[in-house]
């Protein structure tokens, strides 16, 4: 795999903390400018007073966010950095021809900010990947009704750790929010795995196996590394139980919870590293923790919340190129409401988080953005664009900016380059135990990334 190997040769070894040198306060680092101490003090009002550590992210295991029921483990992880690549578990696809060609990853990819980089992802049924995600597109030969695509734009996995029930809709996970909704978990459908007890993270990896037609056959299990990793990570509890989506899916969401932007010039930034930042970039943090408002939905470490807003923005739509099986009464357009089916929470999507955005050319629930300026342009204006949301459901917080375009400019910088993580890669494995090509193994994309 040519171009994996030239990444992996250009990035350090994944460490289990996510930090490097460069993250570690030092006495060296310059003295605050005044744009730092205006960012300083920004950050000090939109975190209630909690500073710089509010917004920082962790630097071991433990600190990590987790659900105490899935405990994080050295062992758990490197199987779920596996797992989630390996291709050669997707053995139930629509069409033999799509067998072992696509994983998790094909849809939550390291280059493409762990997004797709497409409108809608696509997992079984497509070819190719590009460079980072972009030349993703349907096989031709493969009827479009069966196409793995999902009702809204793929939400990113990075910073997942910050999210305790997963989807736009929040439909995954029996803890937090979904307390209450017991009702909608309904049997035949993926929301059944809640049952389970396990928090977001645990229940979508759970889920996304069943979903996606994966599985860790017992030839796979037996005939590579799997088996000792598997023991490592959970003990001998019986081959049959180790391979379930259960367990399969709880290594998974563990690796998944440690896939942090720490790397980040705002991480380092908040580390003490006060060039880490351009001063264009510093001026957009200033405006994004205060005159833009931006804080209050996108606050904390990941920059998301656990908070559902209507803003009127439109939906998922076959008319936009590389869009596919959408429906004007898909009930995944009534966001939360679609889910919970309280008519208060109709239209509201889940605050996404906001690090690595930039490789993405495809923004909102429905894609219908195209640069995080546009995004920011229509949160300044605040007009609403789609004409089934009523101005009730609205968020009391969209309302007019008055951003002048040099704000909205330096904010977009601050958000596209102040939180872009150059070295995801370190979450890559080198090579999976199948020996497939990852994050797809069909013709097209093999070709593409020199793994053929």
């Amino acid at each position: 795999m040519k171009l994996r190997l030239l990444l992996l040769l250009a990035a350090p070894v994944f460490v289990l903390s996510g930090c490097t040198e460069d993250d570690v306060v030092s006495d060296s680092f310059p003295e605050p400018n005044e744009l730092d101490v205006a960012l300083e003090n920004a950050l000090l009002s939109a975190s209630n007073g909690q500073g710089l550590e509010f917004y920082r992210f962790p630097t071991s295991l433990n600190e990590i966010p987790q659900d105490p029921n899935n405990p994080l483990t050295a062992a758990k992880v490197e199987l779920g950095k596996l797992l989630y690549h390996e291709t050669g578990m997707a053995v139930h696809p629509k069409h033999p021809e799509s067998q072992f060609t696509y994983s998790c990853a094909s849809c939550h990819h390291a280059p493409g900010g762990f997004q797709a980089c497409v409108p809608q992802g696509i997992s079984d049924g497509g070819l190719g990947f590009g460079l980072y995600g972009e030349g993703r597109y349907p096989n031709p030969n493969y009827p479009i009704g069966d196409l793995d695509v999902q009702p809204l734009r793929t939400p990113s996995v990075l910073n997942i750790a910050y999210q305790t029930n997963i989807l736009w809709n929040g439909q995954f996970g029996a803890t937090h929010l979904n307390v209450g909704t017991e009702a909608g978990w309904a049997a035949g459908t993926p929301k059944v795995w809640n049952h389970l007890g396990f928090e977001g993270t645990e229940i979508q990896a759970i889920a996304g196996i069943d979903v996606h037609r994966l599985d860790m056959t017992e030839s796979l299990f037996n005939s590579s590394e799997y088996k000792n990793l598997y023991y490592a990570a959970f003990g001998n509890i019986g081959d049959d139980t180790l391979i379930s989506n259960v367990y399969t899916g709880l290594a998974i969401a563990a690796y998944e919870r440690t896939v942090l932007a720490h790397e980040a010039p705002f991480q380092k930034w908040l580390n003490g590293d006060k060039n880490a930042l351009s001063e264009k970039e510093k001026r957009g943090a200033v405006a994004f923790f205060t005159k833009g408002e931006c804080y209050k939905c996108h606050n904390g470490p990941a920059l998301n919340s656990m908070e559902f807003y209507a803003l009127g923005m439109p939906n998922l739509e076959s008319n936009i190129p590389g869009v596919y099986l959408t429906a004007t009464d898909e009930v995944a357009n009534r966001g939360r409401g679609g889910f919970t089916n309280n008519p208060a929470d109709n239209y509201k999507f889940k605050v996404p988080q906001l690090y690595n955005l930039v490789q993405s050319k495809f923004y909102g629930h429905g894609a219908t953005f195209r640069s995080v300026e546009e995004v920011i342009e229509y949160k300044n204006a605040a007009q609403p664009e789609n004409q089934d949301v009523p101005e009730s459901q609205l968020a009391e917080d969209f309302h007019p900016l008055n951003l002048t375009n040099k704000e909205i400019e330096d904010i977009a910088a601050f958000i596209e380059y102040g939180l872009y993580d150059r070295n995801l890669e370190r979450y890559v494995p080198q090579s999976l135990p199948s020996g497939f090509c990852f994050p797809n193994n069909d013709y097209r994309s093999a070709q593409q990334m020199g793994c053929d």
